[in-house]
């Protein structure tokens, strides 16, 4: 008879750098740690033997202990690009402490030879090869990579319930889940479509339902954020979902408000906007990147072109939801107007949370190798978003940086941003009510000392209160963003802003290195 070894499995999440959407100056003024919890570790979880015994460590809610380290035979750690550096620190700790390491996730999918330093690195989803991965763990031995033999996407039917058990919930603004992996887009600078493909998989309405039954049956109440990057990638499977969820949302007493991600021609089709409503979405993000047709043509994102964008973003808002958009600057046909372009059109609509980055070439996108192939790339493989490109700009590099950050500047600057929340405030439709909670009213008062008492922006607080209060439909969006505009207007200040400056700083002195070998060659 085959002995089953039992293992004690450490999966770690590292701790995020700063970043606009990790929220790190505000979550805690809502007594949180972290706005999401990290779902592929606990859907990883769900699909690891089920006689090993499991822990999730996420290291943006608590630091990880030497006697997790001691307990664990193996770690698991995953990230993305922007945590490989943190990734290479847990690796480093558990190596130390003799345990095994297997490396996964979308940097490693990305990079897996920077990854090196681990025992084991798993390309591609858990779904598609878990069997490689378990027979390495348990035999202690085994090939460095473990991947999948092609390049197949898994089906996400096999996909079970991730182990929200295993997750310090209380410790999360937001629980996670995922209806489906691709996107059908084709846009240059995206990896998505790289790492998941461009035919969308879903996980049938039934499946869905389960892990809204498993978040109910733990007690959780309130936001969920449907992690899809395009929800509406397959728009046929998505259409057979709402109202699968708006059923299960009516029977349970609406205890959910989802949010999600989507292409911005999500507009042009009002019955899965007014189904996504009832449903219970109240917010979406947008990838609308730039006001210019030129620059949008140009990087093949052709569906932000159905509709004029500024329509895209009303017809959403009046319909209840509320818009999160990204923008970039630093596509090859901007030039230095696009500064204005984007501030113009950004500030003339309802959307607070206006996430701008500098244009980065991700590695294996399209634009990545057309870069490679124009010899325009840099050094530095990820790249810096708020420092200088990882590649070549047609756009003069000294223009681009400082217009960029007075966009920036601009943007969030405290005036300006409360000014698109209260246009927020005054043109959202009512959507479906939220669910009134007594969980609400601590945060609240949280909200009342952290921004309306202790804030140097609590005059503009007050004013948001108080216009908010006349439209109640509203008020709790309100205050969400601006407790949300808090992270978003100190990151900018204290950390986006001064990082440009010292790469324009760095960008000078190069100019001034190469002055005399420019003139000599003259």
């Amino acid at each position: 008879m085959r002995i089953v070894p039992r293992m004690n499995v450490l999966l770690v999440q590292p701790l995020a750098p700063k970043t606009y959407w990790g929220f790190q100056y505000a979550v805690g003024m809502v007594g949180k740690g972290a706005p999401h919890p990290p779902l592929g570790l606990a859907t990883l979880a769900a699909l690891l033997p089920g006689h090993w015994d499991l822990r999730i460590a996420d290291l943006n809610v608590a630091p990880l202990g030497e006697g997790d380290l001691r307990w664990a035979d193996a770690a698991l750690v995953t990230g993305m690009l922007v945590h490989k550096d943190a990734m290479h620190e847990v690796i480093e700790r558990a190596r130390r402490s003799g345990v095994r390491t297997v490396a996964g996730g979308p940097a490693v999918s990305s990079r897996p030879d920077e990854f090196a330093d681990a025992d084991h690195v798993f390309i591609g989803e858990a779904e598609g090869r878990l069997d490689v991965l378990v027979t390495a763990l348990e035999s202690g031995s085994g090939p460095h990579v473990l991947s999948p033999p092609d390049d197949k996407k898994p089906d996400l039917a096999s996909t079970l319930p991730p182990r929200f058990d295993l997750l310090d919930r209380s410790r999360y603004t937001s629980m996670s889940v995922q209806s489906s992996r691709g996107c059908p887009f084709q846009c240059e600078f995206c990896d998505i479509i790289e790492l998941y493909g461009r035919n969308p998989r879903v996980k049938t309405p039934a499946q869905m339902l389960r892990e809204l039954d498993a978040l109910y049956e733990l007690g959780w109440r309130g936001s969920i954020f449907v992690v899809d990057d395009n929800f509406i990638g397959n728009r046929r499977e998505t259409a057979k979902l709402l109202p699968e969820i708006a059923r299960w949302q009516s029977e349970h007493g609406r205890p959910f408000e989802l949010y999600t991600e989507a292409s911005v021609d999500l507009a042009s089709l009002p019955a899965l906007v007014e189904s996504m409503v009832e449903a219970g979405f109240t917010t979406v993000f947008l990838g609308i990147e730039s006001p210019s047709v030129e620059s949008l043509k140009h990087t093949h994102k052709l569906q932000n072109l159905k509709l004029p964008l500024q329509e895209s973003v009303l017809r959403l808002t009046h319909a209840g939801l509320e818009v999160y958009a990204g923008f970039i600057v630093g596509f090859d046909t901007d030039g230095d107007h696009i500064f204005e372009a984007q501030r113009t059109f950004i500030a003339g609509l309802p959307i607070a949370a206006a996430m701008i980055g500098l244009l980065t070439a991700l590695p294996n996108t399209a634009l990545w190798r057309r870069l490679e192939r124009e010899r325009r790339l840099r050094s530095d493989a990820t790249g810096d978003q708020f420092g200088r490109p990882n590649f070549e700009p047609v756009l003069d590099e000294r223009i681009l940086l400082e217009g960029y950050r007075d966009l920036l500047a601009d943007i969030y600057e405290p005036a300006a941003f409360y000014a698109r929340c209260e246009r927020l405030v005054r043109e959202v439709g009512r959507g479906r009510p939220r669910r009134f909670s007594l969980d609400a009213i601590p945060m609240l008062f949280r909200i009342l000392v952290g921004m309306g008492l202790l804030s140097p922006r609590r005059f503009l607080f007050w004013r948001l209160f108080f216009k908010a209060m006349r439209r109640p439909h509203a008020f709790a969006r309100a205050m969400s963003i601006a407790v949300q505009g808090e992270h978003l207007i100190r990151y900018t200040r204290e950390d986006v802003l001064p990082r440009i400056d010292r790469a324009l700083a760095e960008l000078a002195a190069e100019r001034v290195r190469r002055a005399p070998a420019a003139e000599a060659r003259a």
